[in-house]
């Protein structure tokens, strides 16, 4: 069993910036994203969806879904293949070194505290910009400015990023660990129940994070849906 690291493994150097193997798979889940996404763009349905309905009624206006629909889809998306191609066989068995220096090539990004803190500083930047388009950039940044409320409004947007980021490591971190530990002491059949449980977590990670996304542009741009 390789060593559990809680930092993600260096492999090489690209044009001056460390490339580790948290930063390699992300880089390839993107690659295939977006790869899909010119396959299926002419396939798409203009009729509106089940997520698309579900957004609806949470923002509470239809054209508001279709504005946000691409966002909330994109984080959602993005997570869950992340976190469903950290599962891979080739994940954490795959690596270059020798045995004393052995480092995986491949790690599940939502395991490096990185990736899921520039993922939330995205959304919460995201979600704070979307506010200010929809109601304005004065009007909208005036409530950081109040004599009370103020500090506290400004402070709890950096409190969002340190939650979003944090629920989605640790989960996915500590479901990475147990996966590692579990097919080393018993390699056959029993983690295949540990494995399922996995796919769970990733998906429900994926649209916890997304979904608080959702509310926040909700809450964000309120006033221009009334």
């Amino acid at each position: 069993m390789h060593e559990i690291s809680i930092k993600a493994e260096k492999l090489f150097d690209f044009l001056g910036i460390p490339v580790t193997n948290a930063l390699l798979l992300s880089t390839v889940v993107t690659l295939i994203l977006v790869l899909f996404g010119f396959y299926l763009r002419k396939k798409i349905t203009l009729e509106p969806a089940g997520a698309q309905n579900f957004i609806e009624s949470v923002l509470g206006s239809r054209e508001l879904s279709e504005r946000y629909l691409p966002l909330i889809a994109t984080v959602f998306i993005f997570i869950i293949t992340s976190n469903w191609f950290g599962l891979l066989p080739i994940v954490g068995s795959v690596g270059i070194g020798d045995g004393e220096h052995w480092t995986p090539l491949f790690r599940s990004p939502a395991a490096d505290l990185n990736f899921t803190m520039a993922l939330a500083t995205i959304s919460v930047f995201g979600v704070n910009l979307l506010g200010a388009l929809a109601l304005g950039t004065k009007k909208y940044f005036s409530r950081f400015f109040t004599s009370v409320v103020g500090p506290l409004e400004f402070f709890s947007e950096f409190i969002k990023i340190i939650s979003f980021s944090f629920r989605l490591f640790g989960n996915v971190f500590a479901g990475e660990v147990l996966l590692i530990i579990v097919g080393f002491l018993i390699p056959y059949f029993i983690p295949l129940p540990f494995l399922f449980l996995e796919l769970f977590v990733g998906f429900i990670q994926a649209f916890i994070f997304s979904m608080l996304t959702l509310v926040f542009v909700a809450m964000a741009v309120k006033e221009e849906a009334h």
